[in-house]
């Protein structure tokens, strides 16, 4: 490799990585990731998706917690590493390098792939999982993920202990028709071994143009894994489905937080049900990864008082941004039930903290994901993505949302053998509880 191309890929990896680790430091423009893979437990989810928050001053709730907030120690303040330091560091990189290229036998990586290393390896060593790097391929993945439409499988996938899971499967998509289930889990795509993947790399080996087919190895409990051929489709994202049981009570389950501005589409399904007078309200947010941090706040507010306080958002140096609900709830009194388990998460679990905290809504299920880190998510020059993450999510009553998730007020799980017997335990008794009181 020539002086000037050494020169050329040093400095664009020091710039990286310095300006990486510096953003939260250095005030750059805020954009939020809802979803990421926490530390406890360990459950990554795939939906990852940004927006940018407009700045609200803080209100106090008339609608107040009678719980004391808590307040959480803001976490020490580092300086940024300066190039100077990295310097003699990347010295010894460079001498590392040249053996490499002088001595291995084999086939040589690109600079891309160089330098997609160095940077992926740097950020490992602060030791956050939420804190990563994306190659422009992966990137673009997760940017697909925001528009609701991608060539696929049609099924939502997440890591658990290390291995890719099927979390939800939706309807009328290839992996429904060819029998995979919620919980089953992906070992292989094309051949290729999914294990010690990230979730997004793993979610780029299944995804493909439709027409196209991916040949899948599945393990599902208590069975032997097997192989499944899947022709992929173009899959069409409804995030929500809504009904009015026959017992009385209405349903409405809603997939993610960033399709079609989904608090819209449940404020337009509660009022179309309203009128046949429902006795309680079901909201399934079961599986539901996740999104915009504003449209968790307006679907908060179709439940809570306006000046309601839904979340707080408190950075490493101790400011906080607290988000409130702004216009009047259209179901201020109906009895309201939440669903919720291991893969609620992100925006999920700030409306069923909030609702929760309140008493305005009895959380049933299983606890919840705990995913209350906040991430910048910094576009770079060739399509990939940086995300640092530099502030954490707390309820209105000042609970901790990351690493511990929400514990539901009554706890049912979800066991492989209600889903192979075709039953759901948490809906059942969803509807006792709002039928009986208990």
């Amino acid at each position: 490799m020539s002086n000037s191309s050494k020169i050329f890929l040093t400095a664009l990896i020091v710039a990286v990585i310095v300006g990486g680790l510096g953003f939260a430091a250095g005030f750059f423009g805020r954009e939020l990731l809802v979803r990421a893979t926490p530390v406890v437990p360990t459950t990554a989810v795939v939906q990852v998706v940004t927006a940018t928050p407009s700045p609200i001053t803080p209100t106090a709730a008339p609608y107040a917690p009678s719980a004391t907030p808590v307040p959480s120690e803001p976490t020490a303040v580092a300086g940024p590493t300066s190039e100077a330091g990295l310097e003699p560091a990347f010295s010894l990189f460079w001498e590392a390098w040249q053996r490499v290229q002088e001595q291995y036998y084999g086939d040589m990586p690109s600079n891309q792939a160089i330098v997609d290393g160095a940077i992926q390896g740097a950020l490992n060593e602060l030791g956050d999982p939420y804190t990563g790097f994306l190659d422009a391929q992966v990137a673009a993945v997760e940017r697909e993920n925001q528009t609701g439409s991608y060539g696929g499988i049609g099924a939502y996938v997440s890591m658990k202990d290390g291995f890719v899971q099927i979390v939800g499967i939706i309807k009328g998509t290839p992996a429904e028709e060819k029998g995979l289930h919620k919980l089953d889990y992906i070992l292989e795509a094309d051949g290729v071994s999914l294990d010690g993947l990230s979730i997004y790399e793993a979610i780029s080996h299944i995804r493909g143009p439709a027409g196209s087919t991916v040949h899948l190895k599945i393990l599902r409990e208590g069975q032997e894994a097997f192989e499944v051929d899947i022709v992929r489709a173009q899959v069409e994202i409804t995030p929500i489905t809504y009904e009015m049981r026959p017992d009385g009570i209405a349903y409405i389950q809603l997939s993610d937080f960033v399709t079609n501005n989904p608090s819209s589409l449940v404020a337009a399904a509660y009022e179309e049900m309203l009128a046949q007078g429902p006795k309680g309200l079901i909201f399934d947010l079961r599986s539901n990864p996740g999104g915009y941090l504003e449209e968790a706040v307006l679907t908060a507010g179709l439940f809570l008082p306006s000046d309601s306080l839904v979340v707080t958002e408190r950075t490493r140096d101790g400011t906080e941004d607290r988000r409130i609900t702004r216009d009047e709830p259209i179901a201020p009194d109906i009895p309201l039930v939440l669903l919720v388990d291991g893969a609620s998460a992100s925006a999920s679990e700030i409306v069923a903290g909030a609702l929760q905290d309140y008493g305005r809504a009895t959380l049933i299920g299983e606890t919840t994901f705990g995913k209350g880190a906040v991430q910048l998510v910094n576009t770079l020059s060739d399509g990939s993505e940086l995300r640092v993450t530099w502030a954490r999510w707390f309820t209105p009553m000042g609970r901790a949302i990351h690493g511990t998730g929400l514990a539901p007020d009554i706890e049912v799980p979800f066991t492989q053998e209600d889903l192979d017997a075709g039953k759901d335990p948490q809906l059942d008794r969803a509807v006792q509880f709002l039928l009986t009181g208990k």
